[in-house]
């Protein structure tokens, strides 16, 4: 049977100060009153059943998250002890489920994205629910077209089509490039390299044997947390083996390899559609309405005077932020911590945080 797992991981710190150890960027209800989490869910509705609807997530988050999403039953939670990258989160989800169901064809999406048409979205992912099925192994990623030369994206290099579904074979995955490369893929046009979007569809059965050969040690404690699921002994046999697990993603650590083994396929279904990965601020800021002198705004009240290409954000609808004749700027307001940064310095606020958990304690992430 076809099931959805939805990867819920990550503390968000490039969303910090509003994404925070309590409130990670997955719950915050900042996309018109909803959060990533709940957008993602409903955007599968109709595509499965929705008690075939998993979430994965850290196992902190397992009453904030079944309370945050009425639909998500208690066995459809996959807790992890700690994060140790996508591999691990996809293969222990893959494990659980195909010990209940040997025949599982698992999509995998996260918390992550906005994606409009959602109809068109539903219709492209089921037709990669049927791509997995084929008897051949067949592992099914979604590429998407680039709108600029993006350098915070991988890629995937197109090799021949695959099938009158318009699924092309992967000929190579790209790491996040340089500016300069990135503006080459961009130039090569969607028929030779298109967004890799971190989503996927493949049989557990299958990824599960991926795993066995590539990543040996990964499916050794994986396959000892699964025989332990379901017994008394489940919990403290996940909380002994998944730490120790080698923490890769499974770009790396499948989806490469596979892309090179001739007993597998590697498929890409392209995905026209318009796609944000929000897991910025900037990107964040692409949600918001803008005015005329390209500023964004969010919660709160603000005032902006000769002002331009700023975003001002607030969690607190009785707070005014003003500005006067600043340019570029990201302002981000909470009661506990107050970011100000210009915009093209986003992406060191992950370093700021970690120095901020330095040199005034975790408390304040």
């Amino acid at each position: 049977m076809r099931y959805a797992l939805i990867l819920a991981g990550g503390r968000g710190t490039r969303l910090w100060p509003m994404s925070t150890r309590e409130l990670p960027k997955q719950l915050i209800p900042f996309i018109g009153g909803r959060s990533l989490l709940q957008i993602a869910v409903e955007r599968l509705a109709g595509l499965l059943p929705a008690d075939h609807v998993y979430i994965c997530a850290d196992e902190a988050y397992r009453r904030q998250i079944l309370s945050h999403l009425p639909t998500i039953r208690k066995a459809q939670f996959i807790g992890e002890p700690t994060g140790r990258d996508t591999l691990n989160a996809v293969g222990l989800s893959a494990a659980v489920l195909s010990r209940q169901d040997p025949e599982a064809v698992i999509g995998v999406f996260t918390a992550d994205h906005l994606i409009r048409p959602e109809d068109e979205f539903r219709q492209i992912v089921a037709r990669g629910y049927e791509l997995a099925q084929r008897p051949e192994p067949t592992l099914v990623t979604f590429g998407v077209t680039p709108s600029f030369a993006a350098t915070g994206y991988g890629y995937l290099q197109l090799g021949p089509q695959l099938d009158e579904s318009g699924a092309r074979v992967v000929q190579q995955f790209k790491e996040k490039p340089d500016a300069a490369v990135a503006q080459q893929y961009l130039a090569a046009g969607p028929n030779q390299y298109l967004w890799n979007s971190g989503m996927f569809v493949w049989r557990a059965s299958v990824l599960m044997r991926c795993i066995a050969s590539y990543a040996p040690q990964n499916f050794q404690g994986l396959q000892r947390c699964r025989d332990a699921w379901g017994t008394p002994q489940q919990q403290a046999v996940l909380e002994r083996e998944y730490p120790q697990l080698p923490k890769i993603s499974v770009d790396y650590a499948v989806m490469e390899p596979a892309s090179r083994d001739p007993a597998v396929t590697v498929a890409a279904l392209p995905m026209p559609l318009q796609w944000l990965d929000v897991g910025s601020w900037p990107s964040f800021g692409q949600t918001c309405p803008k005015d005329h002198a390209g500023n964004a705004a969010s919660g709160g009240r603000q005032l902006l005077l000769d002002t331009r290409n700023t975003l001002v954000v607030s969690s607190e609808q009785d707070h005014l932020i003003a500005a006067i004749g600043v340019e570029d700027l990201i302002v981000i307001h909470t009661p506990r911590a107050t970011l100000v940064c210009r915009a093209d310095q986003a992406e060191r606020i992950k370093q700021l945080h970690q120095q901020i958990g330095e040199q005034h304690g975790p408390e304040w992430l």
